[in-house]
């Protein structure tokens, strides 16, 4: 064994200590998605992230990310939760608090998976600077920064593209957090992941907005994650009515993952205490969220990914929901 394979083989057991369940290398090199993202940008298909149009020569070509970069570590977090619940749509003659309950994405649910990824990569940085030594950089990222992370994990092992865009582990599915934790190290690079969906398309089917307009491609400004997300104004009245239609998801949506058959067949409970459901994201009801004031929106989702749409954006998104439940029925 080679001191690159052996630093290499150390890495990834320290990884795995550190709670991530998937990990790979792969090397630092332009994208082979460039024309494509660009294409994506330049139709709008983004919204109004953007900060997905800035930095593109960055974004596009990770070698830029870090200078004298030679290796990029690639990290995947379960956060799957309270595994019972699957898709469906509210009785429309049913009122019971039951059918009132409130959905929240389950990445959402428990601690904010930005600080607890990023702490836990410059742990793993700072023990490869101990083993490996001083001369060691690295620069860490977790969904803050220019990388198009599914690309990098694809390209070191971790899993393949879906057809609703997202990251398919063959194993475990889709219910990962990513991280990237970019060196002038060598490490031994892993080989790239590959899968397909086959015929499937049921997540095309059950998009509740019709955001994946075809395969391996996605209209941001129709999915549900980012109009009660990212969308800072109101919500356009053709879409406003599927936050309740699918469910009473009022901050962010799985539906294209509850219905894939890796994730039905392949997802495991996450044991990361950081990714547990709170109390309020597992069994809040539309009225009770609807009361809430500013300052008990702080207290209650402090450290938490929601607290990101802002009081206001959550209460739009009750509002939405509320007005279609309690609206006369057709």
């Amino acid at each position: 064994m080679t001191l690159t394979e052996n630093i290499t083989q150390k890495m990834k057991a320290k990884a795995h200590e550190l709670g991530f369940d998937l990990v790979g290398v792969t090397l630092p090199q332009p994208s082979l998605f460039s024309s494509a993202y660009r294409e994506w940008i330049a139709e709008g298909r983004h919204g109004e992230m953007g900060y997905l149009e800035r930095n593109l020569d960055r974004r596009l070509d990770t070698s830029q990310l870090l200078d004298e970069a030679r290796s990029i570590i690639s990290v995947g977090m379960n956060y799957y939760s309270d595994a019972e619940e699957g898709p469906g749509t509210p009785d429309p003659s049913a009122n019971s608090v039951g059918e009132e309950r409130a959905i929240f994405a389950r990445y959402a649910r428990g601690d904010d998976y930005h600080d607890v990824m990023t702490d836990r990569l410059k742990q793993l940085l700072t023990y490869l600077k101990t083993e490996a030594g001083g001369d060691v950089e690295g620069r860490v990222y977790v969904d803050a920064g220019p990388v198009l992370e599914r690309e990098v994990a694809q390209k070191a092992g971790l899993g393949w593209f879906g057809k609703n865009t997202l990251l398919i582990n063959s194993k475990r599915g889709s219910y990962f957090f990513l991280g990237e934790l970019i060196t002038n190290l060598e490490l031994t690079p892993d080989t790239p992941a590959v899968g397909g969906c086959g015929t499937c398309r049921r997540c095309l089917d059950a998009c509740p907005t019709g955001a994946i307009i075809a395969p391996f491609q996605v209209d941001a400004r129709r999915c549900l994650s980012y109009l009660t997300i990212e969308l800072k104004g109101d919500i356009p009245v053709e879409f406003s009515p599927a936050i309740a239609d699918a469910g009473n998801r009022i901050f962010g949506c799985d539906i294209c993952q509850e219905v894939c058959p890796f994730n039905l067949r392949r997802a495991e409970p996450t044991s990361e205490p950081a990714f547990q459901s709170r109390e309020i994201t597992k069994s809040a009801t539309l009225s009770e969220l609807s009361l809430i004031s500013e300052e008990e929106f702080r207290e209650k989702f402090r450290r938490s990914p929601v607290k990101r749409t802002k009081h206001r954006g959550l209460m739009r998104n009750v509002e939405a929901a509320l007005e279609k439940n309690t609206s006369p029925k057709e």
